[in-house]
């Protein structure tokens, strides 16, 4: 295993002492600029390899802090802190919350690197809580994110997808890819493009001779690479054509039900016109009219098939539902349930995450 620090003399005086710096720890932790004193019986508790970090030989002319020894770590100082924080104080979430993040992505990255095991099961349930594989995990995580007046702010309950997908693909878990590309897809082309503010570190680096002087830094915008940035492009296209098909075979000219009850009556005229109603709609929405949410090809189906309870449409004198009947609304709700699924077992290829089966 590649070296994870080293003894080291340091100069005491140009380190940055973290809120860790307790006056009864027996050992100091270098990361970077900062300097952590901490209880080497804590850290050894938790992870072997501290204990086996710890036992190596230290030089004879090792200088002291504070009568404590010294040792570097090639890290984050931001990330051991997390670490220390978690190991210290613990780790809990009541809620998803996307302030969470960075102490999550960084505790993952540490209690991986050091084997703390019970750190990194309880960030990755979280992940995997965030950025489900199922269905039905995905619906959950959507509702969470809407308040009680039916606003959608998935930025206060999770993080910006491009920190996720970088997260992934650092620490290979594949697995919350899709979500994340397809959460990604739904924003518009020129702010996937754009990406995203890093979010500001808890232990900050030293001021630079720059914004001492009175510059202030400036923010730190995180972007795809080119390949993802392609990718994500792609898979939103297609979720934009599977609606478009899903329009045609669906709604566009759709047959009413077998039991349809306005069949003898007038041909389901009724029936086909409310249809063409919801198809229209639908269409709105998809163009970004209706709410904003234009990429989104599981919410999109999700709100065409809401159209059969709604009574909030105008006739052009009073507020009323459509005239659909019961048959019909069965007919389409299965049919919108069957696609929802299949757009769930598209995503993954959509993004090139999974091959697709031959013929499609």
């Amino acid at each position: 295993m590649e070296s994870a620090a080293a003894w080291r003399a340091p100069r005491s005086e140009n380190l940055t002492r973290s809120d860790f710096w307790f006056t009864d720890g027996n050992i100091v932790l270098i990361v970077g600029h900062a300097g952590f004193k901490v209880h080497r019986g804590q850290l050894e508790r938790h992870s072997d390899v501290f204990r086996d970090l710890f036992s190596l030989p230290q030089p004879m002319d090792q200088e002291m802090v504070e009568g404590c020894q010294c040792v570097e770590l090639y890290d984050s100082p931001s990330d051991m802190l997390y670490l220390l924080r978690a190991l210290y104080d613990g780790l809990y979430f009541k809620k998803s919350s996307a302030h969470d993040f960075p102490a999550i992505a960084a505790v993952l990255r540490l209690s991986t690197k050091y084997l703390i095991e019970h750190l990194r099961q309880r960030c990755l349930l979280r992940l995997e809580t965030d950025w489900p594989t199922s269905l039905l995990g995905w619906d959950y995580r959507e509702r969470q994110a809407t308040d009680s007046t039916g606003r959608y702010n998935p930025r206060d309950s999770f993080p910006h997808p491009i920190l996720v997908i970088q997260l992934a693909q650092e620490m290979r878990l594949e697995t919350l890819l899709p979500s994340a590309f397809y959460d990604l897809s739904r924003y518009g082309p020129r702010k996937i493009v754009y990406g995203t503010v890093a979010p500001s570190p808890p232990l900050p680096t030293p001021p630079t001779s720059a914004s001492s002087s009175g510059v202030a830094d400036a923010a730190i915008i995180i972007r795809m690479s080119q390949e993802d940035l392609v990718t994500t492009l792609l898979g939103r296209e297609l979720g934009q054509r599977y609606i478009a098909a899903f329009l045609d075979k669906e709604l566009s000219e759709r047959p009413i039900s077998e039991g349809c009850c306005h069949k003898v009556a007038d041909g389901g005229r009724v029936c086909r016109e409310s249809f063409y109603f919801i198809m229209l709609n639908v269409l709105r929405s998809v163009g970004g009219i209706a709410c904003g949410r234009d990429a989104d090809p599981l919410f999109t189906l999700t709100q065409a098939v809401d159209m059969l309870s709604r009574t909030d449409f105008s006739d052009g004198v009073r507020q009323c539902g459509l005239k659909i009947c019961a048959a019909c609304k069965v007919d389409f709700a299965d049919a919108v349930a069957k696609a929802r699924e299949e757009v769930w077992e598209l995503i993954p290829m959509w993004f090139g995450l999974k091959d697709a089966p031959n013929g499609i």
